[in-house]
C-alpha cells in the first residue's frame, strides 16, 4: 500500500525497514493472550482441561500422560476424537527444514526460502515470504511444473521433473504438503472405530463413528474439509444434539466457503464448473464469467494493477446459483455475504434484483451476464 499510494499523490518512502523479530514477538504475544482467554473461559465454565495427547484404554476410557509423567485416566459416556497434526520427525530427510507449525519459530527473516507443497498453507506462507522481500521458491507436485521431488539433508532441495534434475540453495526449507490424522497415538484399535483407507475416521452426517459413544470432529473426519471453522461448526451442532435436545442437529457440509489468503485472495464456494457438469446435464448448466480491474487500482500504472475475476455456476431453468468463485482484492470479505445467499438456494434472478452498491467489486456479482 505504501508503494501504491504514490499513484494517489502521496510521497511515500519505500525503503522503510521491516523487523521480522518484532512481527514474530507481536504475533507470539497475541497468540499467548488469545490462548489465555480460551483457557480462562474453560475455567469459568468449570471445565478440566488437560493439554496433551490422549489415547484410548477402552471404548469408555482415555488416558493422558502429562509433562510430569503423571497419568490421568478419564471415563466418559461420550468421547470425541479431534485431529492432531502429524509431524515430520520420523523421516531424517524432513529434519533439513521445518513445517508450517515452525514458521514463526524462524528467528531471522530468510534471504532465500523453499516452500514444498501446493496446499492452502504452502501458498499462503510462500506469499507472505515473497511479500516481505524473501526470494521464494514454491515446489509443487502433480500436474504443474513438478511431478516428483526428492529432498536431501542440509539446506538444499533437489527436484526432478520431465526435464531432468535441478537444485536450489536456500536459507530455509519449509515443508507444507498437507497433513494426516495422527491416529497412531490414539490406540484406536482397542475401540474398533472404523477408518477409511487413507487413515481418516469414517462417519455419518451426525459425526457418529460406528461405536455408539464415540464421535469425531475436525480434520480427522472423512468429510474432506480441513478447516478450523468447519470443525467448530460441527462441534457446536454435535453439542446441540447430545446436550441441547436438538435431535436432528448436524452440520450440512454442502456449500462451505473457503479462502486462500494469498495476494490477492482466492475464494470458492459450492460446485466448480467441472463438478457441476459431472452432476447435471450440460444443457442445464449456465456459467457467468467476468474479469475486471478493481477501482482501487484505477490510478496505478497498468503493470501494477491486480486482477479480479468472478464466476457463477448456475443450474436448471430457475438458474439456482450452485457455485461462486472469486479471485481479487477483498474477495474474502465479499464471499461471506454471498455464502449466506447461496445456502438459501439463491437464483441468478435474485442476484439481479439486488441494487448494486457502486463503486464496489462485490457489485459486479449481481450484474454478471
Amino acid at each position: 500500500m505504501i508503494k501504491e499510494s504514490k499513484a494517489c499523490g502521496f510521497s511515500a518512502d519505500e525503503t522503510a525497514q521491516f523487523e521480522w523479530s518484532k512481527l514474530k514477538g507481536m504475533r507470539d504475544a497475541y497468540v499467548k493472550r488469545l490462548n489465555g482467554i480460551y483457557e480462562q473461559n474453560l475455567k469459568n465454565d468449570n471445565v478440566v482441561y488437560l493439554q496433551d495427547t490422549a489415547s484410548f484404554v477402552d471404548t469408555h476410557t482415555v488416558k493422558v500422560v502429562l509433562d510430569d509423567d503423571t497419568e490421568v485416566s478419564i471415563k466418559a459416556k461420550k468421547i470425541r476424537s479431534r485431529w492432531a497434526p502429524s509431524t515430520t520427525d520420523g523421516d531424517p530427510r524432513w529434519r533439513a527444514g521445518t513445517n508450517s507449525d515452525g514458521f514463526f519459530d524462524i528467528k531471522k527473516q530468510p534471504r532465500k526460502v523453499a516452500v514444498v507443497g501446493a496446499c492452502y498453507v504452502a501458498v499462503e506462507f510462500a506469499d507472505m515470504f515473497h511479500a516481505l522481500g524473501t526470494e521464494t521458491h514454491l515446489f509443487i507436485r502433480h500436474d504443474t511444473f513438478l511431478r516428483t521431488f526428492v529432498p536431501v539433508i542440509q539446506e538444499k532441495v533437489t527436484a526432478e521433473d520431465s526435464k531432468g534434475v535441478g537444485s536450489v540453495e536456500v536459507d530455509t526449507l519449509l515443508w507444507s504438503f498437507g497433513r494426516a490424522p495422527e491416529l497412531d497415538k490414539l490406540n484406536l484399535s482397542v475401540t474398533k472405530v472404523a477408518q477409511t483407507g487413507n487413515g481418516h475416521i469414517r462417519l455419518d452426517k451426525y459425526q457418529n463413528t460406528n461405536i455408539d459413544n464415540i464421535y469425531a470432529l475436525g480434520d480427522v473426519c472423512d468429510r474432506g474439509y480441513e478447516l478450523t471453522p468447519v470443525a467448530i461448526a460441527a462441534d457446536r451442532r454435535l453439542a446441540d444434539r447430545l446436550l441441547g435436545g436438538q435431535e436432528d442437529a448436524h452440520l450440512d457440509y454442502s456449500n462451505i466457503p473457503s479462502v486462500v489468503f494469498s495476494h490477492p485472495t482466492v475464494d470458492s464456494l459450492g460446485l466448480t464448473e467441472p463438478a457441476a457438469r459431472q452432476i447435471f446435464d450440460d444443457e442445464n448448466i449456465k456459467v457467468c464469467n467476468f474479469s475486471f480491474t478493481a477501482m482501487y487500482y484505477s490510478m496505478l500504472e497498468q503493470e501494477e494493477k491486480g486482477p479480479t475475476s468472478c464466476k457463477l455456476v448456475c443450474v436448471g431453468k430457475e438458474e439456482e446459483v450452485v457455485g461462486t468463485h472469486i479471485l481479487g482484492i477483498g474477495s474474502d470479505e465479499i464471499l461471506q455475504g454471498f455464502g449466506v445467499a447461496i445456502k438459501m438456494a439463491t437464483t441468478k434472478a435474485d442476484f439481479e434484483r439486488c441494487v448494486v452498491i457502486h463503486p464496489t467489486s462485490a457489485g459486479e456479482l449481481v450484474t454478471m451476464k
